[in-house]
């Protein structure tokens, strides 16, 4: 099952939050095919961005939407001239308010999306693909990762006929729900066709429970009220002192 199955979708609810955070309503299809536009203009906008993913949430006038980046700087620009460009643009695209949150990937060498489109762009810079695929293995390793599988398929080196090679380290348990494994496929657009990456890392077992919506406003009403004493427990409190 966990070999056919996306590890991702396998994952929803479990370890794993959504990218889209909303209610639908009758307005479903169109806002899926909203947050499909605004995906789809971020990725070819910021390209040289190193992007890892994009969650869009809404409310009903404003959509949020908050940027993974490894490379914060480029999107935000010269004091925040960017970001105030791009909210127009997006403006634009939906007819509604746009706020953009940016959160900075400090160890992108960890994420499945970004290692891809690395060996991805290498690949497209001519460079052989197993050195690009052995170079990005040894780095994540290097940062900790308890594994990292690279399936690359194509006409690879030019080659007449289509084929298939798979290159692994370390330990991927890809059954195990409670195995934080990041996933990503990527396409390099060569002269001789597109070579699909698929990538597969993984971060760890996951125990407890964890946060699947970090990015919501705000910290959720179960948090407030484990933070404040009730009443009971403040007369206690003073008739103690």
């Amino acid at each position: 099952m966990g070999q056919k199955v996306n590890p991702i979708a396998n994952r929803l609810g479990i370890i794993r939050g959504w990218d889209s955070n909303w209610y639908g309503g009758k307005k479903y299809a169109q806002k899926i095919l909203e947050d499909s536009k605004i995906r789809e203009y971020l990725n070819a906008r910021l390209a040289k961005a190193s992007l890892s993913k994009i969650v869009i949430e809404r409310t009903l006038k404003l959509i949020t939407v908050t940027i993974h980046t490894a490379r914060p700087g480029i999107i935000i620009g010269k004091g925040g001239q960017e970001v105030d460009k791009l909210r127009e643009e997006l403006r634009k695209i939906t007819n509604k308010d746009v706020q953009i949150n940016i959160f900075e990937v400090k160890r992108p060498e960890l994420d499945a999306v970004i290692v891809g489109s690395n060996i991805a762009r290498q690949i497209e810079g001519r460079i052989s693909y197993r050195r690009a695929i052995k170079t990005a293995i040894a780095a994540t390793m290097r940062m900790g990762a308890e594994g990292i599988k690279v399936q690359i398929s194509g006409r690879l080196g030019g080659a007449e006929m289509a084929r298939s090679e798979t290159y692994k380290d370390g330990r991927i348990p890809l059954h195990t729900f409670r195995a934080d494994i990041d996933y990503a496929l990527t396409e390099a657009h060569t002269k001789v066709g597109v070579i699909g990456i698929k990538t597969w890392i993984c971060n760890g077992i996951v125990y407890g429970k964890r946060d699947l919506s970090p990015n919501l406003g705000g910290k959720s009403n179960a948090s407030d009220k484990k933070q404040k004493p009730s009443r009971g427990n403040r007369t206690r409190a003073r008739k103690k002192k």
